[in-house]
């Protein structure tokens, strides 16, 4: 029975790490882009992670409805090892998907979206919001 009870804690335990939430996932701020950042919430989807736009904002800081807003883009970012991931991100500025991949550094997520390979890139620094 001792065992029993030591088997079935060691289990809730490791269930409980299983259910721990990525790093990765919450709200961030983008840099500004065209005139305007967002916040992204970065949740599950598949077997890695996605980002939606969640709420925009003009150059100066005023919150104003998008229509870019409940758009995708951040898809499929597959976690790869020390906190960096590879999957694809959408500009929505001028409407393409880029290869991409994240490097998560504290409270700071390093984004960048490639082309030809990896060989032109377009990078940005978003920050913890929640």
């Amino acid at each position: 029975m001792k065992r029993l009870v030591m088997a079935a804690a060691v289990m809730a335990g490791m269930s409980g790490a299983a259910w721990a939430a990525d790093p990765v996932e919450g709200v961030w701020q983008t840099e500004v882009d065209d005139g305007s950042f967002a916040h992204i919430t970065m949740s599950p989807c598949g077997e890695g992670f996605c980002g939606v736009i969640s709420k925009t904002f003009k150059e100066d800081g005023s919150e104003y409805v998008s229509e870019n807003q409940g758009k995708t883009i951040v898809m499929d970012m597959i976690p790869r090892g020390n906190d960096e991931y590879e999957g694809q991100v959408f500009r929505p500025s001028n409407g393409k998907t880029y290869y991409g991949t994240i490097g998560l550094e504290g409270n700071m997520l390093k984004l960048s979206g490639c082309i030809i390979g990896g060989l032109i890139c377009a990078k940005q620094n978003w920050t913890r919001v929640e």
